[in-house]
């Protein structure tokens, strides 16, 4: 005798969504759990199923549910932005600990729609599973075209290094990502600076450069893209960057590089194509989170050089006044907020000019921040 089958309720994304932003605190928790429960884990594997669960929490705790519309563009693009770590294994473990995590919870609550957001889970990661798959096969269709790829890479980098040897200082910085669009075939690229001791961030060099150095703030859940220290691919940054600095920039799809060294963290180069959207290989990608490793080398040792080969002292006045151009405010706003004339402040900024070498406004808080000044 055969049973009817019983339908279950189904379940949006958005209601999906805002199931998770209201309970993301209880599932985080037993994800923590889940992923130092597993002695057998490698340690590898764990890191990087780690990030993408961090990741995919993020997206979904962080996202406007009235702005959501379709359901496999949304995953897909988060899919995207994890190029530089995911693979099998990882892929495996992050939906294993996903749904382990996710099944205690609803146990523990004795959830009366557990049946319709398990079904709901389900049909996700069978979505995103797919996902990744077809990107695999796409992958393994093109092995030529990716070992002359690869020779093209070398050689970019190459390039790339002559060009950072044959660079005299940071006053530099703004040309050699000018350089960088030219060898990498970008029509935007922009350096963001990282402040440690504070957490926060802000623009410094890049074309229109007011819009630049107005992008500031705090890495917090709002600016979580930055939080990582991987490269990040958005084909559609939305849900991830906010909605007035799309605008701002007129963005489509970006692509993020932190640049680092010995795990110091200057900040972060952002490619684009200036409204344009394009895709991005994970070959691409990771050329590209090589460039920030070589910048970052860069940096660290035109550092060490200005520290040991300059004894530079700023007033008091100076100090104040370089902190508020740091902060993106022109001379009229300085001299506002100091009770200067901007004549006075224009001399100031003159001063700091000669003192750090530099040609501009950008270029000084550039050598400022890469020599402590600003740290």
């Amino acid at each position: 005798m055969t049973h009817p089958f019983q339908s279950i309720e189904e379940v949006t994304l958005q209601e999906f969504v805002l199931f998770i932003k209201i309970h993301h605190k209880q599932i985080e928790e037993n994800v923590n759990i889940y992923l130092n429960l597993e002695p057998a884990i490698a340690e590898s594997e764990r890191k990087r199923a780690a990030l993408l669960l961090d990741s995919f929490l993020r997206l979904l705790t962080h996202t406007n549910i009235d702005e959501l519309n379709g359901e496999d563009n949304y995953f897909n693009t988060w899919l995207q932005s994890q190029l530089s770590i995911i693979d099998r294994k990882s892929f495996h473990l992050f939906q294993l600990l996903f749904e382990k995590s996710l099944i205690t919870f609803m146990i523990q609550q004795k959830s009366s729609r557990t049946n319709a957001v398990l079904m709901y889970v389900l049909s996700l990661f069978l979505s995103l599973v797919q996902l990744y798959y077809d990107g695999e096969g796409e992958n393994k269709s093109s092995i030529r075209l990716f070992e002359n790829q690869q020779l093209r890479h070398l050689q970019l980098l190459d390039k790339l290094d002559k060009l950072l040897i044959s660079s005299s200082g940071y006053q530099d910085l703004a040309y050699i990502l000018n350089k960088c669009e030219a060898y990498f075939n970008y029509k935007r690229c922009v350096f963001y600076a990282y402040v440690p001791w504070s957490n926060q961030f802000y623009g410094v060099i890049g074309a229109e450069l007011p819009k630049v150095q107005s992008m500031k703030g705090e890495l917090t859940g709002e600016n979580a893209i930055l939080s990582s220290r991987k490269p990040i691919y958005l084909k559609n940054p939305k849900n991830y960057v906010k909605e007035e600095h799309i605008e701002l920039f007129g963005l489509s799809s970006i692509i993020f590089i932190p640049i680092i060294r010995r795990d110091q963290l200057f900040g972060w180069l952002t490619f684009d194509q200036l409204g344009e959207e394009f895709d991005c290989t994970k070959e691409e990608l990771a050329l590209l989170e090589e460039v920030g490793k070589r910048i970052g080398l860069f940096l660290s040792r035109k550092g060490e050089k200005v520290e040991k080969n300059t004894e530079l002292h700023l007033t008091e006045r100076e100090s104040m006044i370089l902190g508020l151009l740091a902060e993106g405010y022109d001379n009229k706003k300085i001299a506002s907020l100091l009770f200067l004339s901007e004549h006075t402040v224009r001399d100031y900024v003159s001063s700091l000019m000669t003192k750090l070498k530099a040609k501009n406004r950008t270029q000084v808080v550039a050598s400022a921040f890469r020599i402590g000044l600003l740290s």
